[in-house]
This record gives structure tokens, sequence and C-alpha cells, in this order.
């Protein structure tokens, strides 16, 4: 004959590995390790400045930023609030929206929210803007491109439309939908 006694030790024994098994699957998150460290930005910037120079060392451009986030998930660079100025020996650029998404090497730039564009004039021609809620810039093809209304200016002539595309390399810029535009009369004798 057994004494129950002796099976005491052998019971708790069996209840606590249970328990320990229920306790350690209860906690197991379904994410491996690795997502769960990367779940949010890797590199954070309050009130940033990027400057960059042309091969000469004249300033090329400036980005200010309210907050840049990066986001190692996707590669994606968020900008709250960012501002940027492009310098060149003509004419000077000014690019402002409420935030932007920059594509992994910068190869893309979603602006979106309130988006301003201003190019001052020259001698020949005369300050440029553009007011859009959406634009995006492919920055090293020239383009652009947005299907969100815009409103251009140039001098006093005014135009409106439904979208644009536009490609500086060969010089054009077309307004999609709905086009409306207001032009100064010619000054001075017919020819």
């Amino acid at each position: 004959m057994i004494d129950t006694w002796r099976l005491y030790p052998v019971l708790a024994l069996t209840l606590l590995a249970g328990a320990s098994i229920w306790l350690e699957r209860a906690t197991r998150s379904e994410e491996p390790a690795s997502a769960r460290a990367q779940s949010g930005p890797d590199f954070i910037a309050a009130q940033t400045r990027v400057v960059g120079f042309a091969e000469d060392g004249s300033l090329r451009y400036e980005l200010l930023a309210e907050r840049l986030e990066h986001d190692p998930r996707d590669d994606v660079t968020r900008l709250q609030q960012p501002r940027l100025h492009l310098h060149s020996a003509e004419r000077e650029t000014r690019i402002s929206a409420l935030r932007a998404d920059v594509s992994p090497g910068g190869e893309r730039v979603d602006l979106a929210g309130d988006v301003r564009i201003r190019r001052s004039g020259t001698a020949s021609e005369a300050p440029l803007g553009l007011d859009s809620d959406t634009l995006t810039v492919w920055p090293d093809a020239h383009r652009a491109h947005t299907d969100s209304p815009v409103r251009l200016s140039r001098g006093t002539a005014r135009a409106t439309a439904l979208g644009l595309r536009a490609d500086n390399l060969f010089g054009t810029l077309e307004l999609v939908g709905e086009v409306r535009s207001t032009f100064p009369r010619r000054q001075g004798p017919p020819s």
C-alpha cells in the first residue's frame, strides 16, 4: 500500500509545471521580437535644418521642419511643417506644406496639406505661385503631379484646374480638368 503523503510532492510539481506552461503561453506575444522592437520611428528630430551645397560650395537647398521621423519598417521619412528653400543663381524657390513623406533614397516626396510653391521672378519672367492640397514631386527627375485642385499664378495671370503635371526637364506644365484662366490684356498697340 502507498502512503498518500508521498504523492503530495508529485502532485505539487505537476500543478507547478502546468501553471508554468499556462503562464508562459498567456504572456507570449504573437509577433516576433524584431517586429516589436521596430514598432515606431528609429530616429526623431525636432526643429530640423538640413542644408545641401553645390559642387562649387554655394548653397543649393535648405530644408526646415518642425519634426522629422524615420520609420525603419517602410524606410519612409515623415516631416511635419516642411519648408524647402531651393537656391539657384537666377532665382529662389520656396515650397511648404503641413506634412511630407519622403521615400527611401529621396526619389519621391509626397506633400500634403496647404501645399504652397513660390518662385521668385527674373528680369524676363514674373514670379510664379502654386497652391494645392497635395503634390507629389520626383526631385531628381524634376517632375511633379497632383490630382488635387490647383491655383496657379504668374505675375497677374491666374489659372485653376483639377490637377497638374509638370516636367521641368522638358519645360512643360499641364493643367488637367476644368481649366479656367485669366490673362491680363496686352498693353500697347496690337501688332
